[in-house]
């Protein structure tokens, strides 16, 4: 006989395995089905961002900029550093170091919580009375489960460019360009998101001529539009990436050493460059691969994500879905807060996640964080808002810290004065936005946070003055 389960999740990415965590609090009993293999071909759960995106590329982030301090930041502080030299090698081992002890954690999370862990591909067979058939299936040994809820939550994949797919040995998605053994003299990055930045980052610090190309005709569009301008700026500026939009790829070979790039630039003029490496960041798309979504009637629309309603059920009985494979940002947080939202509703109490309170993060260097609109989108909209701004150069701690560039803006309507957006670039913007997140959960004023006392001297500091030029009060400006 089968094992039989209440809920059931395909994926133990962070959408997922958090799912399953929540749901066996509940007391549901509980199964989490993974397919995700290490470089040694064991069981890792943690999905892409535990194994091979957020932490990594953080760890990798961190160890490059420790090597840009030695070599450009240091000597400000009075510290000289003679013969210093540094090792992709050990950078290497100690990102995978990190990785494996997260991703360890999360198994042992799940047999704390009493989870089934089933290793293999899931794939929907459908249903048998009040229960679904799930086969999972790995190496050719197949078993099939059954559950009365069953949660996907199979994330995201890379973007290929046509006609150039990914070896990950000259051409590479997210998972080549975290394991590149030695600095490439050329790096060529397609697409100025948050992947083709952080990992063009990265090498460039570590002595790699990096070249981004990006077809958008805007750079972060998706940014508040003086956040990207202020981002650019310091990226081109401060640390040498060569960043170019408008531009129309017309031509990409790979060879076993090396891809030649054509595109044609913002003027339409042809341009040319041999890579030793080159990373295609162009989006993910939804991995709804060998779902069988289309046997047992599951909906996909046009661009592969599942249809769900705003609680994230599918038109099937008891089946959810989570994460990258639904609408909505392709978050890991948000993936997380979808994933605990359903358990709860399974469990019949009525939780809410507002999407308008999502933050967005970029970890380069400087940092960029946003939430809610941007004030492109308020002009659009014809909302009436007032704003405050404030920059991180007259910051006591920024100024110690030596990380001045950047600001805070602070974004409110006109009338109520409610925050409908706040948005940093600049220092440890990751961690600074959590207040405006918080603030706008709980719909506070500008005025609010105007009033509240900010630490001194603290890089919140620019945060509380950005709430003061809201009013056109602000003490330091």
């Amino acid at each position: 006989m089968s094992q039989q389960f209440d809920v059931l999740v395909i994926g133990g990415g962070p959408g997922g395995y958090v799912a399953a965590i929540r749901a066996a609090q509940l007391g549901f009993k509980t199964a989490c089905v993974d397919e995700f293999k290490n470089a040694e071909g064991k069981a890792s759960l943690g999905g892409t961002c535990l194994n091979v995106g957020c932490i990594p590329s953080k760890a990798l982030l961190e160890s490059s900029e420790n090597w840009e301090r030695i070599e450009h930041k240091f000597a400000a502080h009075g510290i000289t550093v003679e013969g210093a030299k540094f090792d992709v090698s050990k950078m290497l081992e100690r990102k995978q170091s990190i990785v494996n002890k997260l991703t360890t954690g999360v198994a042992f999370l799940l047999k704390k919580n009493k989870i089934a862990s089933l290793f293999g591909h899931g794939k929907l067979l459908g249903r048998e009375g009040e229960q679904w058939q799930v086969e999972v299936s790995l190496d050719g040994q197949t078993e099939v489960v059954s559950a009365t809820h069953v949660i996907i939550a199979t994330g995201s994949v890379p973007r290929q460019l046509p006609d150039l797919p990914f070896d990950n040995k000259v051409v590479l998605d997210n998972v080549g360009a975290l394991s590149i053994p030695a600095v490439p003299g050329k790096l060529g990055v397609i697409g100025a998101g948050v992947i083709g930045l952080e990992m063009g980052s990265v090498w460039k610090r570590l002595g790699s001529d990096v070249t981004i190309l990006e077809a958008a005709p805007g750079f972060l569009l998706a940014a508040d539009e003086a956040v990207a301008k202020e981002a650019q700026k310091s990226f081109i500026r401060d640390l040498g990436l060569k960043i170019s939009t408008s531009i129309k790829i017309t031509s990409a070979k790979a060879s076993a050493d090396n891809v030649a790039v054509e595109w044609t630039d913002s003027e339409g003029k042809p341009q040319s460059e041999t890579f030793d490496k080159l990373i295609v960041s162009i989006g993910r798309v939804p991995n709804t691969w060998n779902l069988a979504a289309d046997s047992v009637g599951l909906k996909l629309d046009q661009r592969g994500f599942i249809e769900v309603d705003e609680d994230c059920r599918t038109a099937l009985p008891n089946l959810w879905a989570v994460g990258d494979v639904v609408r909505g940002p392709m978050l890991a947080h948000k993936a997380s807060e979808e994933g605990v939202a359903v358990a709860e509703r399974i469990a019949g109490q009525k939780p809410h996640i507002d999407f308008n309170t999502v933050p967005w993060v970029i970890y380069t260097s400087p940092e960029l964080a946003w939430v809610g609109k941007t004030e492109q989108q308020l002009k659009a909209e014809g909302v009436e808002y007032r704003k405050g701004q404030f920059p991180f150069s007259p910051n006591g701690r920024a100024l110690g810290l030596g990380e001045t560039t950047g600001f805070v803006k602070m974004l409110a309507d006109a009338k109520t004065d409610r925050i409908l957006g706040v948005h940093i670039v600049g220092p440890f913007a990751s961690e600074l936005i959590t207040e405006a997140v918080v603030a706008m959960e709980f719909g506070a004023s500008s005025e609010d946070i105007a009033r509240i006392v900010h630490a001194h001297p603290s890089l919140s500091e620019a945060m509380h003055e950005a709430a003061l030029g809201v009013d056109k009060r602000g003490l330091h400006s």
